[in-house]
């Protein structure tokens, strides 16, 4: 496997998580204030995911730019 196709993989994974950690903000918010101690925490989880979710796809962008 190459390591454009090994990137592709691992940002699928990635955006997986990524995406359930938006859902778990958003279903936080619908139950407000029930929960509410736990915002940060949460946001925090998201953030971090579409963070890390980010900087994969730079590195992909480099490495197919590279190729």
């Amino acid at each position: 496997m190459s390591d454009v196709e090994a990137l592709k993989a691992e940002i699928k994974k990635l955006s997986a998580r990524a995406m359930n950690a938006k859902m778990n903000l958003h279903d936080l918010s619908e139950e407000l204030p029930i929960g509410w101690e736990t915002i940060l925490d949460i946001a925090q989880k998201a953030h971090d995911a579409f963070a890390i979710l980010e900087a994969k796809r730079a590195e992909l962008k480099a490495a197919e730019a590279a190729a």
